[in-house]
Formats: structure tokens, sequence, C-alpha cells
């Protein structure tokens, strides 16, 4: 009787390994899959944000503007700039932020500009 229960005991664990390894095998192919996709979306966001830590997107959120145009990106800028003023009572900080998204965006618009 113990000999049957051993062997009973081994088969369920071999089922059970098994059925974990293949789990295992294609969660991780799943992941190699999905890691994948992301490193080829990821190149291009990575490459324009290096400078300043942000995509154009995240930019074009801060600056409130939903086109690239030359005349709302100064027009925002300005106004983000003059209320982050240190003179009144602004954050030099926030400023300097303001400043370098307003440079991240404007060469954003140069480079889309010239490709046409």
């Amino acid at each position: 009787m113990a000999k049957y229960l051993a062997q009973i005991i081994v088969m369920g664990a071999q089922v059970v390994g098994r059925a974990f390894a293949r789990a295992l095998r294609q969660e991780y192919a799943a992941s190699q899959a999905a890691a994948e996709a992301r490193g080829r979306a990821g190149q291009q966001s990575a490459a324009a944000s290096s400078l300043t830590g942000m995509t154009l997107q995240e930019a074009q959120q801060i600056l409130n503007i939903a086109t690239l145009t030359p005349e709302e990106l100064q027009k925002n800028y300005e106004h983000l700039f003059k209320v982050n003023d240190k003179a009144v009572g602004g954050s030099f900080y926030l400023q300097s932020k303001v400043r370098s998204l307003f440079h991240f965006q404007y060469g954003s618009i140069s480079v889309r500009d010239s490709a046409y």
C-alpha cells in the first residue's frame, strides 16, 4: 500500500513539475516578446528624451500646446516664464524647466519643418 501511495505522490509531483516548467517557458517567451516590442518603441522616445528627460508629448502637455506652432509655443513660454519669475514669487527651478522645455520644443519644430 505504501509503495502505491509513494508512486502516486511521485507521479503527481512530476505532472505538477512539468506543468510549472511549461508555464514558466510560456511566461518567459511572452516577457521577451513584450520587451522587444517596448524596445522598438522606446528607442525613438529615448533619443528624443535623452537630453531633457522627457518626451515631446510630455513637453507639449506642460507647455499646454496641442500643435507645434511657433506662435503658440512662444506665447505660452513667455506666460509661464513671467509667472515663475522669482521677482513675483515664482520658482527659479520651474522657470529653468520652462526654458528647457521651450528649447526642446523649438528644436522639435525646427527639425520637423526642415524635414518637409
